[in-house]
């Protein structure tokens, strides 16, 4: 469950990275971001978790705020992780969390 766990918290915090850079050069590149190889790179890593936040959010949500409710909910499930293994670590007396 621990190494599940961790997978889990790695993939979330490489999502939450690639979401926290697009931001950042959306901001440093402004409109020619799109022809920005890294702003492409980032894309495509947080690509399959912002279709998926598309899918479970409503239509009235406008396509360029999906990244941000994604970044937050990923945020939020990142938490929700983190508690987990702590609790898990706490009951387990320690063993191999160090």
């Amino acid at each position: 469950m621990l190494s599940f766990l961790n997978i889990a918290q790695l993939v979330l915090y490489i999502a939450l990275l690639a979401l926290a850079g697009q931001a950042v050069l959306f901001v440093l590149a402004g409109p020619k971001r799109e022809q920005n190889i890294f702003y492409q790179l980032l894309q495509i890593v947080s690509k399959p978790f912002t279709l998926l936040v598309r899918k479970i959010t409503p239509r009235q949500v406008a396509d360029r705020h999906v990244p941000v409710a994604t970044f937050f909910l990923l945020l939020v499930v990142y938490a929700v992780v983190t508690f987990e293994k702590i609790a898990l670590c706490v009951q387990s007396g320690m063993e191999g969390c160090k």
